[in-house]
């Protein structure tokens, strides 16, 4: 009876939720994580998934939902089960900026994603008159709405790649912690 007989080590999940208003380049940014280029997207109709390994034995699932008017009514649906919440906004859209955080404010109040972790993508920092993390900590009510949850600002750019490896090294580790917190005491049990 060697080790190799063991129960295999139950790898971990944990699934990302990527929601943003249309435009906002969550798509890109989902690409961009996996494939570490650019391409060029359409709108998403309905939602791309993909799956990412993050370290040994932990893989995110990447729910990539689209944000046009219609799909925001859907949004609600995604949330059971969510370990993390991956918002992206573009930085540089004065014009939508304030709808954008409308629909964060309704997301962060439905129950079933109390406590989970957020991180909010300020993408788009490469372009004219975008809005840094600071600004967009501020205009997004970041510490009022998220102070029952680990939450973080990182400024990227989905085309270059920039703050990319560092938005997603953040979401996995707070994906981990979470849903570290969440196992109850089910391993105990078996």
């Amino acid at each position: 009876m060697g080790l190799q007989n063991a129960k295999p080590s139950s790898a971990k999940r944990a699934n990302i939720l990527m929601l943003g208003l249309d435009s906002a380049g969550k798509s890109t940014l989902l690409y961009k994580f996996r494939y570490k280029e650019a391409f060029l997207t359409m709108p998403t109709i309905g939602f791309n998934v993909d799956m990412i390994e993050a370290g040994k034995d932990f893989t995110l699932t990447f729910w990539d939902v689209g944000g046009q008017k219609k799909m925001r009514e859907l949004w609600g649906n995604f949330l059971e089960g969510t370990d993390g919440l991956l918002y992206v906004v573009d930085s540089a859209d004065k014009r939508r900026l304030e709808e954008s955080r409308r629909e964060f404010e309704l997301i962060l109040k439905d129950d079933s994603i109390k406590n989970v972790p957020v991180v909010v993508l300020a993408n788009k920092q490469d372009l004219p008159g975008a809005l840094n993390a600071e600004e967009i900590t501020r205009r997004f009510k970041m510490k009022k709405y998220c102070s029952d949850r680990n939450w973080y600002v990182q400024p990227c750019c989905a085309t270059t790649g920039e703050g990319l490896a560092e938005a997603f090294q953040r979401v996995a580790t707070f994906a981990r912690q979470y849903s570290k917190s969440k196992e109850t005491f089910t391993t105990l049990k078996e």
